[in-house]
């Protein structure tokens, strides 16, 4: 159980505030987490019902943690029967019970991207406009854009300056139309189609809000129009609509966020109380001064100053270094001297850069110097190849209408089913209007089919049948997972295509992790099952399994390279904020296309409050493009730093040949950055 008077006062308020709609602004590292399981809990301490309550985030990662600290409080029992969930679980949910009012079976596949990218190239190549993999990117890019602004197929409106939109005005409607005949949803359908529910049938609008009476949302400002749309019909009919967010960390426009959504919410929902969680329990006063005074230069915001109690702390520090080598060579040094100095382990160090192009010279430098680091961001665990293939098995064994997948393991490994004979299968399907799988049952009926193939699709449909028997088996699903991988022989392929030894061991090794995964999957689930397996699988975001997810690789004694974006909601003891340049922060893009500096600040305010202790913010005077060494120009956001928060120094670089050239160099670009700063 928790004790309100352990909370600030702003926290308790918000946390005992439980009718009418609240809008909770809370700042960097204020303990908003904490207000938000407080206050699931103090619901139910006031007898508000479990199943009641529904609490929704972006991360499986987050919604887990939430509800592992839940039911810490209150006991599992209590807990038991709210919903903690991410906005795409939650509407997996209600379109599993209500998704046949659309028309669609209960049963449907969840399309990852790579099953997009085939089927929209595929419907490119039938209309003759195919032309390599950039243009479905760009395509899918579209309808995504126009799921997430709830516009339906035949509500887009081409731009006849645009080709891609006119492209887009095509593919969308048969795009839609091949998933509805694969029984098939893409992650964007999961959120519209549950919106198009809820406002066809209000029946089901009126249930859902009966049984959410209190509704809880976290990180509001990161919300895109359909989500803004699910959260007011699933609020309807009481507005006990509690939203959680800090304008001053919307960061993720290009993936659609609206801002607005947090500015205008007490537009939208009138009566609403607002409460600022200014406290900062993270960083030291000097740290916060320098987030408040660079944020406050953006116009729209909802007004609120952090503060600390915990003392101003070390000064900031600004190194001026020669080149994007030097900037990385004063990185090390400072890691060196700050953890002898502090007694720190390699663990509490950051470095924080705009782009993940930046983070080349700091991996070469911490090689060079023997440092352990971690690379956040790349390639995610389901994403890769070797696990991609086994998924598409998986996908087809559940639900065989599933073509994308079903054509990506037909023939692999090789069975002897070529490109031609595949050509001729989806013919024919085409011709006859019937399903690829219905072809394969019946293969000796098309035309032009020889024996051997014949034989090779009859083998395939059994291996197929058999294994939708023994995944029906809840029991036993791991050692079916565990018998089927060894029957595909995947790891002799694997062997046989890699010129890299090591490389393969390292891709059958992920082949293995993922009955890792199945194994988890088996023990946090009361009724597991084959469809609720590639459920959270299709709905895994940026965290990945064992010894490559983000989360174990935070836990390491390393040092942790990620970009701004990827370091949002995290924090570090000292953090390298680099890259302090016109053109990396603020990039160049919002400088001369889309001119949204206030984002780019927003940017630099979350990577300032990432530190806890000490922050270093660092540019160079000149930097490689294309092997040409180029001046830079120091970042805006500097000068809106106060002086009197900074410790400026060059640090400590090789000299050049001419000492009293680099040493004018150095003077002349400080009495730039002086100007700055107004001495």
């Amino acid at each position: 159980m928790f004790d309100l008077n352990s909370l600030n006062p702003q926290q308790r308020e918000a946390v005992t505030h439980n009718k009418g709609s609240l809008l909770l602004l809370a700042g960097a590292g204020s303990g908003k987490t904490r207000v938000i399981t407080c206050r699931i809990a103090h619901l139910r301490q006031q007898g508000v019902p479990a199943e009641q309550i529904l609490a929704v985030t972006f991360t499986n990662k987050a919604a887990r943690e939430m509800a592992e600290r839940v039911q810490e409080m209150i006991g599992r029992s209590s807990a038991k029967g709210m919903v903690i969930a991410t906005f795409h679980s939650l509407c997996v949910r209600i379109l599993k019970t209500h998704i046949n009012r659309l028309g669609f079976k209960k049963n449907f596949s969840i399309y990852a991207a790579a099953d997009q990218q085939r089927l929209v190239r595929d419907l490119l190549r039938e209309i003759g406009a195919e032309n390599g993999s950039s243009d479905a990117d760009q395509v899918l890019w579209r309808i995504s854009s126009a799921k997430n602004h709830l516009i339906f197929p035949d509500q887009y409106q081409p731009d006849g300056r645009d080709p891609i939109s006119s492209l887009v005005a095509t593919i969308y409607p048969r795009y839609q139309k091949s998933l509805k005949a694969f029984n098939a949803v893409d992650f964007d359908d999961l959120l519209m189609f549950t919106v198009q529910l809820l406002e066809q049938y209000p029946d089901l609008q009126k249930h859902y809000c009966e049984r959410f009476q209190y509704q809880m949302v976290d990180e509001y400002q990161d919300t895109n129009p359909v989500q803004y749309r699910l959260l007011k019909l699933l609020a309807g009919g009481h507005s006990n609509l509690c939203v959680v967010g800090d304008d001053d960390q919307s960061i993720y426009a290009f993936r659609g966020a609206d801002i607005a959504n947090i500015l205008d919410f007490e537009h939208d929902f009138p009566d609403t109380k607002v409460i600022k969680l200014e406290q900062n329990y993270r960083s030291t006063g000097n740290i916060l001064a320098a987030a408040n005074a660079v944020i406050k230069n953006n116009q729209k915001r909802k007004e609120k100053v952090l503060w600390t109690d915990s003392g101003a702390g070390a000064k900031i520090e600004y190194l001026l270094c020669e080149d994007g080598e030097d900037e990385a060579r004063q990185v090390m040094e400072k890691i060196h001297a700050e953890k002898y100095r502090r007694n720190l382990n390699y663990g509490d160090f950051a470095i924080l850069y705009r782009t993940n192009s930046q983070s080349r010279a700091f991996e070469e430098q911490l090689r060079y110097e023997n440092i352990p680091y971690v690379l956040i961001g790349g390639q995610q665990f389901f994403d890769r190849k070797e696990i991609k293939d086994v998924v598409a098995y998986l996908k087809t064994i559940q639900n065989p209408a599933d073509e994308v997948n079903l054509l990506r393991i037909l023939n692999y490994p090789k069975r002897g089913i070529g490109e031609s004979s595949i050509d001729r299968i989806i013919r024919y399907s085409s011709d006859k209007n019937i399903s690829l799988w219905n072809v394969l049952q019946q293969v000796n009926q098309v035309p032009e089919m020889n024996d051997r193939t014949a034989t090779a699709c009859g083998s395939f449909v059994d291996l197929i049948q058999r294994y939708r028997k023994h995944f029906k088996q809840p029991l036993r699903l791991l050692e079916t997972l565990q018998e089927f991988l060894i029957e595909l022989k995947l790891a002799a392929e694997i062997y046989r295509q890699e010129k890299d030894p090591q490389v393969a061991k390292r891709r059958v090794e992920n082949q293995e992790e993922l009955l890792n995964s199945m194994s988890v999957y088996l023990e946090r689930t009361p009724q597991p099952d084959l469809a609720g397996f590639l459920d959270r699988i299709s709905l895994f975001d940026d965290e990945n399994l064992g010894k490559n997810d983000k989360e174990s690789k935070l836990k390491l004694d390393a040092v942790t390279l990620m970009s701004l974006h990827s370091s949002k909601g995290l924090e570090f003891p000292v953090v390298f904020l680099t890259g302090m340049e016109e053109g990396f922060l603020p990039h160049k893009k919002s400088i001369y296309e889309t001119f949204d500096i206030d984002e780019e600040r927003r940017l630099c305010y979350v990577g300032i409050t990432r530190a806890k202790q000490q922050l270093f913010l660092l540019g160079a005077q000149q930097r490689r493009k294309y092997g040409k060494l180029e001046q830079r120009e120091a970042s805006r956001f500097l000068s809106e730093i106060p002086e009197d928060l900074l410790q400026k120094s060059t640090g400590e670089k090789p000299r050049s040949s001419n000492p009293d050239e680099e040493a004018a160099s150095a003077n002349s670009f400080f009495d730039n950055i002086g100007q700055m700063f107004g001495d």
